[in-house]
């Protein structure tokens, strides 16, 4: 037998609780009967059914995302996951979406899968891809026989008949349409070729836009490599591909008109831009040539004999000087070569030794070296004297003071 502390049995029950999959999606039916705000704007009620209640509590920071604020005596339907609340070993709801008992189990579905997708973080407007202005080739997901598809054809080909519409077809409601409008979509955008894609369908029920509210189609659309446009239903339709999608557009054909220019208004800009570019030509000419005109005048004032006179003078002014510079130049470099060659004459062993000096070496390893002293000639034994005449060699016997 176990025992365990009052901690212990609810942590317990809080793991198996908390981590149960089912108490951790979970909506729940009841009415509001009792219901307090806190200080911190945190609201706590109970729901009721049957002379049973569960405690439940809304965050302050949910509540901008529920559908509806739960108001005492009605009947609703919470949506969260069951926690213990350790402190007084009491489970409750944490409520993260209320709605009126009368929501149909679509809009529940859509606002489940709208949470989900907004917290990961898929509705993001920085990740929002810009539209191309001028787009080569659109691709369009949606149905072949429906009147989406020509709808756009007819737009683009009024507006800017140059571009290139791909069609990847798919059914747009019904069971199987989900996954068969994410296969056309990623069809179309391995192919490298869409500079932007078009998917949607025309207006009808709930049920006939359910497929575009579904999860696979939001996570295909998010992760395209061309930008998409939403164009589902009608304006006051919202679905979770116009939540995901690059751009939203009220109408198919809204979505037509907003991925391609309009030709008419290019060829007027163009008009215009000719207009200004000619008007600016014009402009630079006659600068030029009012410039032109000055310096014709200017010149017509200044004759150009008197620059051709000012050159010349000081041509001859450079000349007179070189006539007074060089020769003292020459002179000075003249006397300045006599002073060195009668230094190198002085200098040159020859001359010295034919005033009786000598020079004594002696060769060591094949190396001739000086012999400058009476020890160093000792020591060497065997010199080499140099004359002015020759050589000779010589055996040291002894040094004498």
């Amino acid at each position: 037998m176990r025992i365990l502390t009052v901690a212990e049995a609810t942590a317990y029950l809080k793991d198996l609780i908390e981590f149960d999959p089912v108490l951790t999606d979970v909506w729940i039916r009841g009415e509001v009967t009792t219901m307090t705000r806190s200080a911190a704007g945190h609201v706590y009620f109970n729901l009721s059914a049957d002379e049973i209640q569960i405690s439940c509590v809304l965050f302050r920071g949910t509540q901008r995302s529920v559908l509806a604020m739960p108001q005492v005596g009605e009947e609703v339907l919470a949506h969260g996951r069951i926690t213990i609340y350790e402190a007084r070993g009491q489970y409750q709801l944490m409520v993260d979406n209320v709605a009126p008992v009368g929501v149909g189990v679509l809009q529940l579905q859509f606002e489940e899968t709208r949470r989900r997708l907004e917290a990961e973080g898929l509705f993001n407007v920085e990740r929002k891809r810009p539209i191309p202005k001028m787009p080569a080739t659109i691709g369009v997901v949606t149905s072949a026989q429906g009147a989406v598809w020509h709808d756009i054809q007819n737009v683009v080909t009024r507006r800017f008949p140059i571009v290139e519409l791909i069609l990847a077809p798919s059914i747009v409601q019904g069971p199987d349409a989900p996954a068969e409008l994410t296969r056309s979509l990623r069809a179309l955008d391995d192919t490298n070729r869409c500079d932007v894609i078009i998917i949607g369908r025309g207006g009808g029920s709930a049920e006939d836009l359910a497929a575009f509210n579904d999860e696979g189609l939001a996570r295909a659309i998010f992760t395209t490599r061309a930008p998409v446009v939403s164009a589902v239903g009608h304006e006051t339709d919202t679905c979770i591909t116009d939540l995901v999608a690059d751009l939203r557009a009220p109408t198919p054909s809204a979505a037509a008109e907003l991925c391609v220019p309009d030709s008419a208004e290019i060829v007027v800009r163009l008009g215009f831009a000719l207009t200004q570019a000619q008007s600016s030509v014009r402009e630079v000419i006659r600068a030029d040539r009012e410039q032109v005109q000055r310096g014709l005048t200017a010149t017509h004032h200044r004759s150009p004999m008197r620059s051709i006179d000012r050159a010349r003078q000081q041509v001859d002014n450079t000349i007179g000087d070189a006539h007074r510079i060089v020769p003292r130049l020459l002179s000075a470099f003249r006397r300045e070569v006599a002073s060195l060659d009668t230094t190198a004459a002085l200098l040159d062993p020859r001359s010295i030794m034919r005033r009786g000096y000598a020079i004594v070496s002696t060769r060591t390893a094949g190396e001739e070296r000086r012999v400058t002293t009476a020890s160093g000639a000792i020591e060497a034994a065997q010199v080499e004297i140099a004359f002015q005449d020759g050589r000779a060699r010589a055996t040291v016997r002894q040094e004498q003071e």
